[in-house]
């Protein structure tokens, strides 16, 4: 079974969900939303929902304003995080979840600016949270709608709907450069066998977004099959792909990993550290695998991401993953730290 790196986090950290800053998680089984249901949502009362945020825009963090897209050509672009509301009434919880279940019960754009800002991260991209609110994909519609410039986002989308060709089109209008994917969607084990897994890596290139896989190490010889099939589609890999989400990086799996550079149109996410190898600053015991990953794939493939609100969980923080990058490893010269900090991630999801 695939576990989440959400999942692991509240298991090693259980006693974070009484911290409304730190976070755990907990996983119900998912179900298709009804595209109707989003239209409404997207659709909801403007006025009630700008109203509910004014107040977090104009005390809570003292945002003013919105930066224009020219002030942030030059700051640091963190790949992977998730957001979140408490205002369920706008945006449903998927299956019988309530307020109780978020953990903590909010992390909106505010508080993740509130953070990420004041070290340099001025430009994000958000992950559509399959946990909550599954393949509804409002609240990122909305929240990458009210701060033009700052958010880009990875949708989650059923691969058999009929009407895929079309959503896929209108998640690009909204904002959006690439599709959550991880494995048994399509409905089947293996990607290779689903038409509608086959058909989205298809239409990626033609539509300008990019196939992001959630997976761990063993499936990677999937994602090498559907790179040989589709390798024009650009995809960009989850969190090292998750490994060293045992405590053990193994050579075998970095292979693997390292196997799928030979496609010019992979990237790399490194990014989750909370979650691997030692799972805890200063995170040093991963740097032999990004040099690695720095060989195969070079600093024009790689991207920094933190994963909030999990990379908050104690002792991790952001300043420690956004430093790993920044002021650790000690190969990275200042163009490398420029491309894994900022320009990978624009070339993908700022850049079309």
């Amino acid at each position: 079974m695939l576990i989440e790196l959400e999942q692991h986090a509240l298991k090693n950290h259980g006693s974070l969900a009484r911290n409304s800053k730190e976070t755990g998680r907990k996983m119900n089984s998912g179900r298709d939303v009804d595209t109707e249901r989003e239209k409404r949502v997207r659709n909801c009362d403007r006025r009630t929902f700008l109203k509910s945020t004014s107040l977090a825009l104009g005390t809570s963090f003292g945002f003013s304003k919105i930066f224009a897209e020219d002030n942030m050509k030059s700051g640091f672009i963190d790949c992977h995080s998730h957001v979140w509301t408490d205002d369920i009434e706008s945006y449903p919880l998927q299956g019988t979840q309530t307020v109780a279940d978020l953990q903590p019960r909010t992390f909106t754009p505010e508080e993740l600016l509130a953070i990420a800002e004041p070290v340099g991260v001025d430009r994000v991209v958000l992950i559509q949270h399959t946990i909550y609110h599954d393949k509804d994909n409002s609240y990122l519609i909305d929240t990458i709608e009210r701060f033009p410039g700052r958010f880009s986002g990875v949708a989650c989308v059923e691969p058999r709907a009929e009407n895929l060709s079309d959503s896929l089109v209108s998640l690009h209008a909204s904002g959006f450069r690439g599709l959550r994917i991880r494995p048994g969607d399509g409905g089947v084990k293996l990607w290779s066998d689903s038409d509608g897994m086959n058909a989205m890596w298809r239409q990626g290139p033609e539509v300008g977004l990019a196939m992001c896989p959630l997976i761990n190490p063993e499936y990677l010889p999937e994602v090498d099959r559907m790179c040989q099939s589709f390798p024009e589609t650009t995809v960009v890999i989850d969190h090292f792909a998750r490994i060293g989400i045992d405590g053990t990086i193994r050579q075998s799996d970095l292979d693997n990993l390292v196997r799928l550079a030979r496609f010019p149109n992979v990237f790399v996410k490194v990014s989750a550290y909370y979650a691997l190898g030692e799972k805890q600053p200063p995170h040093r015991e991963l740097i032999p695998m990004i040099r690695q990953l720095y060989d195969a794939f070079s600093p024009q493939r790689l991207m920094w991401g933190s994963d909030c609100p999990y990379q908050l969980t104690p002792p991790n923080n952001y300043n420690d993953s956004l430093a790993l990058i920044k002021d650790r490893i000690d190969f990275l010269s200042d163009d490398d730290k420029d491309w894994i900090l900022r320009k990978s991630a624009e070339s993908v999801f700022f850049s079309n």
